[in-house]
């Protein structure tokens, strides 16, 4: 159903890099939102009030909110595929992240709300009501919201959408809630406890724990989380493949949206290849990077000194600060790029595993810039990694 829905909504459905057909998909998925969180909203409501259930009365007012975050996921897919402007040269991609912290902050404020009412009706607990009618409303809205998760996980894995993707996290949890839900109001009848009370706190936890899931993922990207280590892999492999290309390192990947990467490599060229058909490689490597990936890459290139003096040389010098400075240390896949103003050594650091701490490396790392720029102001150390003892892979 979902396809049908998409194929009779989208023209031009199958072309989901384009940035007009992603803003369709995601206008789609918060519209089908609406609907459903509009109808979820009076069922449960009218469930809620023949019942006097505190549990599916603040499972309708979690869908309230479910609807509020539809509307924010609209507004986020046209404001996110403005074109860049002078103020933001990459594009507003990033209002979706924004609208899916939004969403997960959302989520906390609903759970804690039922936490804090379902805790209050311990106290002061109140006689239900079951009802067939509102048992039918209550597996309705388990079966909408499946059908939502279904449809959100679709889009969200069709266009890259961290916004869908929270809202299909959101899907399954709501019908989870409603499940319990419908649980505890059957229990409530065989028994005086505070069963009510108590799933409404169990479930208020529940959507807790996944608006913190969902805020957390979105904040770490908005901070710049480490690349996925298989995207790594599979572009140092693609780089190697170029001709030209006998080593990489440096390698950038900055997240601006969905659809909207960037990234930037240091290739190692032979000093002896020609320069333009070198530069013409990696020019092609661009291309083939942006088609297989769609991630817009810089790439730099250095010229490896093939001059054997210098090369050895240059490694008796890091060897001789080394033995001095970290005899408990040890380099390996050495080489240099030599200039007038500047020689830089590029090589690998292998380093006890106890060490290896972020401060620790930024102070290895400082260090033994200085140190090599005592002993030659041109001298420049590149790590292009640093790597527990033992490990030799990134």
């Amino acid at each position: 159903m979902k396809e049908y829905i998409i194929r009779f909504c989208i023209p031009n459905y199958e072309h989901t890099t384009d940035k007009r057909v992603r803003e369709q998909y995601s206008i789609l998925g918060g519209a089908l939102g609406i609907l459903c969180n509009l109808i979820l909203f009076a069922g449960k409501f009218t469930a809620a009030v023949m019942t006097n259930s505190i549990a599916i009365f603040s499972d309708a007012f979690n869908n309230l909110t479910d609807m509020g975050s539809s509307f924010i996921s609209i507004i986020s897919a046209k404001l996110s595929n403005r074109p860049p402007d002078k103020e933001h040269p990459f594009g507003h991609g990033r209002f979706e992240y924004l609208a899916s912290l939004t969403i997960g902050l959302i989520i906390l404020v609903v759970g804690y709300k039922l936490c804090e009412t379902s805790v209050a009706k311990f106290y002061t607990p109140e006689p239900m009501d079951l009802s067939p009618v509102s048992i039918v409303i209550l597996l309705a809205s388990i079966a909408i919201k499946g059908w939502m998760y279904m449809y959100n996980t679709y889009i969200g894995k069709k266009i890259h959408s961290g916004v869908n993707e929270a809202t299909a996290a959101d899907s399954i949890s709501d019908a989870v809630a409603t499940a319990g839900v419908l649980a505890a109001t059957i229990a409530q009848q065989f028994t005086t406890l505070p069963i009510d009370a108590a799933a409404g706190t169990i479930i208020g936890l529940m959507i807790m724990y996944a608006g913190y899931g969902i805020a957390k993922d979105t904040v770490n990207t908005l901070l710049g989380k480490a690349p996925d280590k298989k995207l790594i892999q599979d572009i140092v492999h693609m780089a190697l493949q170029c001709k030209y290309v006998s080593g990489v390192h440096a390698i950038r990947i900055h997240d601006y949206g969905p659809g909207r990467m960037f990234g930037s490599l240091h290739a190692e060229i032979p000093d002896t290849a020609n320069l333009v058909d070198a530069h013409a490689a990696l020019d092609v490597l661009e291309d083939e990077i942006w088609d297989k990936f769609q991630i817009e890459f810089n790439i730099h290139m250095d010229p490896l000194c093939t001059n054997r003096h210098m090369i050895r040389h240059t490694k008796k010098v890091l060897d001789s600060l080394i033995q001095k400075e970290y005899p408990w240390y040890h380099t390996d896949n050495l080489r240099i790029t030599a200039g007038k103003a500047r020689l830089n050594i590029i090589c690998d650091l292998h380093i006890p595993p106890q060490e290896y701490t972020p401060y620790r490396l930024r102070i290895i790392r400082k260090h033994m810039e200085e140190t090599l720029k005592k002993y030659d102001n041109r001298y420049r150390i590149v790590l292009a990694r640093i790597l527990p003892e033992g490990r030799r892979e990134i």
